[in-house]
């Protein structure tokens, strides 16, 4: 199939409630990730691997620096068609609010798309972390004559209910489906999964989100819906019901979907694990970020084990274990990292403000002799010497002056000044 034939929108999700502090000042999908990501680069960079170069980013919250990134980094050339535009919320003759919900974001954003020749939409979310390539699934759409299909993945009984679930046909035509279920109603929707899934308990077969709509198909299906406002909830089960062709495209690779704290955490620890299921190192499937032309990181008598380490870092811990520590970072002399997510800063302070630091207003990152463990430190952070902050599921969840806590991960918000000595 021809990737011109295909027009590719990334969801920036609502306010990110689930993911606050970090999506207090930024939304979503301009989350960093990785050391030097943002969320945002792993749904482009599966478009632009897959030779998808016409694409969306839908957003309505917090869209400055993901406006900035997006056109800092995804420029294309004058006689390249293919570009990554972001279309914010707006009031038109027909719309007079904000998205209502995944569906209600497409169709208010439709009459952009007309502009373009296309015959299918990949619809994608803007907060999950997995490499696809989307051909493969454009292939199987085509092969099936369908009107939609839905990238499914096997998940186990306590995450199904977090997801829409569905049952399959002995073609791969979805014939139910339902969102969220209830664990009482759970047992009736097991599918028959590959062995592997099986054996892990994996007997629900869930959307991940990422639909392929008929260009078509997706229009009728807003005029007939016009209240509808949510594919999961509301359009995909109509599509089923209605009769029309709905298939599933089963996923067997690395997928996790970043909608909390938790899992943000977890998904960015486990890129520092020394062969972690989502592959940075690549040869073929890049992922891409802004070009900062940062300098080489520099450490000095730091033990390091499972650390990922991004540019532009001057680092003198005396350890760092299982982190990830994003770009521009500064750590001082004995200090201690281990199972927490350094995001760096987007400056690099110079000397002579770093020399006139004083103890209640510490120069920009991390001090010395501080230890740091199950944290989020998000950028821009002043900690100075001799502060210990220490999370973990003793801890109940709260907001404090100048710390988060979500599930015993303690998130520190960007630019939060912790003078020396602080213990949290």
């Amino acid at each position: 199939m021809k990737s011109s034939s295909v027009i590719a929108v990334i969801l920036g999700g609502g306010r990110g409630t689930r993911l606050y502090p970090l999506t207090d000042h930024r939304s979503k999908p301009a989350v960093p990730v990785g050391g030097k990501y943002r969320l945002v680069d792993i749904p482009i960079s599966n478009c632009l691997n897959s030779n998808i170069r016409r694409i969306y980013v839908l957003t309505q919250f917090n869209s400055a620096s993901l406006n900035r990134h997006i056109k800092n980094t995804y420029n294309f050339d004058v006689f390249s068609s293919g570009f990554v535009d972001i279309l914010a919320a707006e009031q038109t003759p027909n719309n007079t609010g904000w998205f209502q919900g995944t569906a209600d974001a497409v169709r208010q954003s439709l009459h952009h798309m007309e502009n373009h020749e296309h015959d299918h939409v990949l619809i994608l979310s803007g907060d999950q972390l997995y490499q696809m390539d989307y051909r493969k699934m454009l292939e199987r759409h085509k092969e099936n004559d369908a009107d939609l299909t839905v990238a499914t993945i096997p998940v186990n009984a306590q995450d199904a209910t977090g997801f829409g679930i569905m049952k399959t046909n002995s073609d791969g035509y979805i014939e139910n489906f339902v969102e969220k279920p209830s664990l009482d109603e759970l047992e009736k929707w097991k599918s028959e999964v590959p062995e592997p899934y099986k054996e892990q308990g994996k007997d629900y077969l869930a959307s991940m989100g990422i639909y392929i709509f008929n260009r078509e198909v997706l229009k009728k299906l807003f005029a007939d819906n016009p209240d509808a406002t949510d594919f999961g909830k509301e359009l995909i089960p109509k599509c089923v019901e209605g009769g029309q062709r709905v298939c599933s495209y089963e996923f067997g690779d690395y997928w996790t979907d970043i909608g909390t704290i938790e899992s943000f955490f977890q998904a960015n620890l486990a890129l520092a694990d020394t062969i972690p299921d989502f592959n940075l190192y690549d040869n073929e499937n890049f992922i891409y970020t802004r070009a900062r032309l940062l300098p080489p990181s520099k450490m000095t008598g730091t033990t390091m084990e499972h650390a990922l380490i991004a540019e532009g870092c001057i680092i003198e811990a005396s350890r760092i274990e299982r982190s990830v520590v994003g770009i521009r970072s500064r750590i001082g002399k004995g200090s201690t990292i281990e199972n927490s997510i350094i995001m760096g800063n987007d400056i690099f302070q110079d000397r002579a403000d770093i020399e006139k630091a004083k103890p209640e207003n510490p120069a920009m990152g991390i001090g010395h002799r501080c230890y740091i463990s199950n944290c989020i430190i998000d950028r821009n952070v002043c900690i100075g010497n001799d502060v210990r902050i220490v999370g973990g599921k003793h801890l109940e969840d709260g907001d404090f002056k100048y710390h988060y806590v979500r599930d015993g991960i303690i998130i520190v918000k960007k630019g939060t000044v912790i003078p020396d000595g602080t213990i949290l």
